[in-house]
């Protein structure tokens, strides 16, 4: 079986044509899945290095990396599934109660791309967050591919207005067309504050989503600082760690404002949260997909170029979808 393999726990996968069929080991809850398309996120490539939380503890073996994928079942239903084995193969055995049948219109790379972005803006935005409609939402490190998607989906569940934030003017721009109303550079810090807290000012800031952390969230924080008055409530969901894993939090500004700080990933989402996000949200999602009004910028790839193009430095906002 032709599969990306990694020998050795921290390196490269590596392309192979003999790889062993997985096999199952319940047929009452596991299928095989014939795999065509499987995203490259940055969750895959921590998760296989051994660095991510959730693998701290994998034991030094060869594994077939990715998470999930698209593909064919066995009578030729073309469905999204997680992975129980890795899904970089030929093959792949997924679990059946974690799998959904896909709707005419959408292609196997954009149905392959788009499960993990809505994970990681749609959880935040309807649980953490519980955003309400009309609600002014900050997108931090809006610029990448879960930061789009978060644009596309705060406008869909109703949001009065977005802001986006990120070091490119010419991304910033172009995030309007998905649904932006107003950008913040993060190029200059004093620009950057003085920008945020005339929003916050004329339109508080409801819900902030981050994907960045690091510096620049600890400007955003300090902006919402009070000085003893009331102050409006604001919700702050950490979803990604891109700029630094840690920052320097003071405690005055826990009890100065009115604010939640949570996160959104795995481990934090319920068990009936899990389940809403395969039986509602990614279906929702892959049927605006399929009537076009819901976008992802996609390079696809063979399966055979993995060694080349594991670690490939793409435009921001573009998702790397391996073909199989």
């Amino acid at each position: 079986m032709k599969a990306a393999v990694i020998f050795k726990k921290g390196g490269m996968p590596q392309y192979t044509e003999d790889s062993p069929e997985p096999t199952i080991t319940n047929h009452n809850e596991q299928d095989i899945l014939f795999v065509k398309a499987v995203a490259i996120k940055n969750v895959d490539k921590s998760r296989a290095s051994g660095e991510h939380y959730s693998t701290k503890d994998r034991q030094e073996q060869a594994i077939v990396p990715g998470s999930d994928g698209v593909g064919l079942l066995a009578d030729g239903t073309r469905v999204y599934a997680l992975g129980i084995t890795g899904m970089l193969a030929e093959k792949a055995v997924i679990d059946k109660s974690k799998m959904i049948k896909l709707p005419d219109g959408i292609d196997d790379a954009t149905a392959a791309a788009l499960p993990n972005a809505v994970a990681g803006s749609a959880m935040a935005l309807r649980f953490s967050a519980n955003m309400k409609v009309g609600e002014t939402v900050l997108i931090n490190g809006a610029t990448g591919v879960t930061g789009q998607m978060a644009v596309q989906i705060a406008r869909i569940y109703g949001a009065g207005k977005i802001i986006v934030t990120g070091r490119n003017e010419q991304a910033l721009q172009s995030l309007k067309e998905l649904g932006a109303d107003q950008y913040l550079l993060t190029t200059n810090d004093d620009a950057f504050v003085t920008g945020l807290r005339e929003i916050h000012q004329h339109t508080p800031i409801d819900i902030v989503v981050d994907y960045l952390w690091g510096h620049t969230a600890a400007l955003i924080l300090e902006t919402l600082k009070g000085t003893g008055a009331f102050t409006h409530r604001t919700r702050f969901v950490s979803v990604g760690s891109m700029t630094g894993d840690t920052i320097q939090l003071s405690s005055e500004i826990l009890r100065s404002a009115n604010l939640q700080l949570s996160g959104s990933g795995l481990g934090s989402w319920t068990r009936d949260e899990m389940k809403q996000l395969i039986k509602e949200i990614i279906p929702e999602m892959f049927q605006l997909a399929a009537v076009k009004k819901l976008t992802m910028d996609i390079r696809r790839m063979d399966l055979s170029d993995i060694e080349r193009i594991w670690d490939a430095d793409l435009p921001g906002g573009e998702r790397l979808v391996v073909i199989i």
